[in-house]
Parts: C-alpha cells; sequence; structure tokens
C-alpha cells in the first residue's frame, strides 16, 4: 500500500510534529540518565502520547547504572519483549518494571 500523498504544507506539518516528539523523548532521557527525575515519575506519565510511544528498552537503558546488557537481562527477567513501548505493558509488567527501578 502505498504512503498517502501530502501537500508541501501537510508534509512540512508531520516534520515538524515528529520533531517536536523526538526532542520531547530527548528531554526526558536526558533527566533520567542526569538523574533530575525518577523513573517513577515517567511510568506515572505513560498515558502522555510522547511517553507512552517510548521503548521500554530506550527508558530503561536512559538510566544510570543500566547498559545494553544489563537493560536486557532486565527485560528478559521481567517477560517484557525487547520491541514493547511503554503503554503497551500490562499491569503487571508495569508494576514489576516499577519494583525492579525503584
Amino acid at each position: 500500500m502505498p504512503a498517502p500523498t501530502m501537500t508541501p504544507e501537510q508534509r512540512a506539518a508531520a516534520l515538524e510534529k515528529a520533531r517536536v516528539v523526538r526532542a520531547k523523548r530527548s528531554e526526558i532521557t536526558n533527566k533520567l540518565s542526569m538523574g533530575l527525575t525518577t523513573p517513577a515519575e515517567v511510568l506515572d506519565q505513560v498515558s502522555d502520547p510522547v511517553i507512552g510511544r517510548m521503548k521500554v528498552k530506550a527508558f530503561v537503558n536512559a538510566l544510570p547504572g543500566f547498559g545494553k546488557v544489563k537493560t536486557e537481562k532486565l527485560m528478559e527477567e521481567l517477560g517484557i519483549p525487547a520491541e514493547r513501548r511503554l503503554q503497551g505493558l500490562g499491569s503487571n509488567q508495569m508494576q514489576a518494571l516499577k519494583d525492579a527501578l525503584a
């Protein structure tokens, strides 16, 4: 199925919207990595589309002390698939993630 045709104005608006979302996600990951915000604070805002669409792997990897290997090990222990997004976590998975990061 081909991509829908967009007017130049629609394309520019979509590109701007995507840029803003990427900037917000980057700000969140930077705050997490610097310790300015806690994982629980971010996880409580999963209803926000910018945070909800963030991949769990990217979220955990942004935390201090979590590299690629430790992130993958934690996700495997919690039974969270590698490509899962925060908004796609079930209530048990969300609680397990909060407990593991507390």
